[in-house]
């Protein structure tokens, strides 16, 4: 559950991300400068981007590696769990087929 909360509220601020980047731009494109001062600032902003989203991107990246790491965990203790259990359950029935003297087969 924790993952959840993490994704969405990551997703929350990407978004508010991507709309301050395009609210700017905008802004800049309708604001009263020479083009040479435009483009200067829209560049700057590319690269102010670039460079969140590539911050964005590794936040992501390592917040799945963690993810799928617990799960692969979480899947080898079912694993061992679910084995034991079974073996334990074939050893009960054994023991009781055993004590009412019917043969136990491949149990």
């Amino acid at each position: 559950m924790r993952t959840e909360e993490s994704s969405s509220g990551m997703g929350s601020g990407l978004s508010f991300l991507m709309g301050a980047a395009i609210g700017a731009g905008v802004a800049l494109l309708v604001a009263p400068k020479s083009g040479r001062e435009t483009r200067e600032k829209l560049k700057a902003m590319a690269g102010d981007a670039k460079e969140k989203t590539g911050k964005y991107y590794d936040d992501m990246k390592g917040g799945v590696s963690e993810a799928a790491q617990k799960a692969q965990t979480y899947y080898e203790a079912g694993k061992e769990s679910m084995k034991s259990a079974a073996e334990a359950g074939a050893e009960t029935l054994k023991k009781n087929l055993s004590d009412r003297g019917e043969p136990s087969g491949q149990i």
